[in-house]
Order: C-alpha cells, then structure tokens, then sequence
C-alpha cells in the first residue's frame, strides 16, 4: 500500500478483514510472510513507534471516563484545544462537543450512543501523528453522511487510511479496493473489480438492492 493511499477492504462476512487489520496493526503474528511498516519488518519496530504510527478503530469504539479533551487527545496529549477542535469541526462534531460540555467536561460512556462513540474515537485518531490509520467497521453506527463526512475528513490528513467497509459507498471513495473472497486477494479500482470480479458485482447489487429496498419503506 503505497503511502497517502486510502484503500478500502471488502468482502463476506467471516472471510478474514478484521485478521488481516490485526496483522497489519501486528497485534496477530503472521504463521507465514511478513508484515512491513515503510519496508520495516513490523517485528522490528520497537512497540512505542509502532503505536505512534499505526492507529486501528474496531467497530466497539473505546471511549473512556474522563474529560472530553483526555479523550481526544489521548493519542496525542500535546495537542492544543485548538487542534482538538479543528479535528472535530473537520468531523462534523461541533454539535456533540457541544452539548456534551465542552473539553473540560467529564465523558461518561455509559451515556453516549454508539455513533457518538465512534465519533469520540474517530477523532481521536484524525488529531493523531499516526501515519497509517485502519478503520475496522467503525463508521458502522453512523448514518451514511456522517460516514461519508469522517472518511473524507481522514482521507484529506496525512498518511494512509484503510477501511474495512460494511457499505459499498466507502469503496466508491477509495483510490483502490481489496476484496478478499477466502482463497485469493483481488485488488484494483471500484470500476475495475466490478467488471472483472462476479463477488465484487455480487456484493455491490445486494448493497444497491438494500438501499432500494431502505428508500422504499422510507
């Protein structure tokens, strides 16, 4: 994955994207092959530097109780208010921030929702140095604008953004598209795999007729 690509990684349920995102984050040991950070056997990065430059959201956001800007800026404690808050304005947060307090308040996790979460967490690695930034469905309890909003956020920060999707939508916006269908890895542009790949056009109409479906009953 070149640096500064967004790359998007879909595929059926249970085919292997949340263990490759934990391979990548080294936090599973490969049995076979080797996992490199800027050609650096990721075994050989010391933990500390490592952390600093790879940041993975799972889908269950960790929020923890503490102040709203401990939170935020727990990735990156040096940062200024200032900071934090153009992160979460590029997120769309102005509004949760807000109504939660301000940065001095205290964050209660019990009482967010799981989008707000998420949102919490989201920044938390947009204000970060992190170089290579793995979203693992962690967009997945946000309605699609907001999903759209934060991608494009984390796309325009430096450093590479990956993106294990639960909606088609988030590969139209990638610069390539891995799928993974359990016996070989596929990758190339949204328009590319579509044509060449009968799982990618498979996954794509059941996500179209879903949302035919969802605006219907709508």
């Amino acid at each position: 994955i070149p640096p500064d690509e967004h790359l998007v990684v879909v595929g059926p349920s249970g085919i292997g994207k949340s263990t490759l995102a934990n391979l990548v984050t080294g936090l599973t040991v490969p049995q076979r092959g080797v996992v490199r950070l800027g050609g650096v056997p990721i075994d050989r990065v010391r933990p500390a530097d490592l952390h600093r430059a790879i940041a993975l959201i799972p889908q269950e956001a960790y929020v923890f109780t503490g102040t709203l800007r401990e939170n935020i800026g727990y990735l990156r404690p040096e940062a200024t208010d200032a900071e934090l808050a153009a992160s979460c304005a590029e997120l769309g947060m102005v509004e949760l921030v807000g109504r939660l307090g301000g940065y001095d308040a205290t964050v209660a996790p019990r009482t967010l929702s799981a989008g707000e979460r998420q949102l919490l967490s989201l920044a938390r690695v947009h204000a970060s140095h992190a170089r290579v930034v793995l979203l693992d469905e962690a967009t997945c309890y946000l309605d699609p604008v907001a999903e759209e909003r934060v991608e494009t956020a984390l796309r325009r920060r430096p450093g590479t953004l990956v993106v294990i999707a639960h909606r088609i939508s988030s590969a139209l916006r990638a610069d390539r598209v891995l799928l993974l269908d359990g016996t070989a890895a596929h990758v190339g542009t949204h328009a590319e795999l579509l044509e060449r790949s009968p799982l990618y056009a498979d996954l794509v109409g059941n996500w179209v007729g879903a949302q035919r479906a969802a605006a219907g009953a709508g």
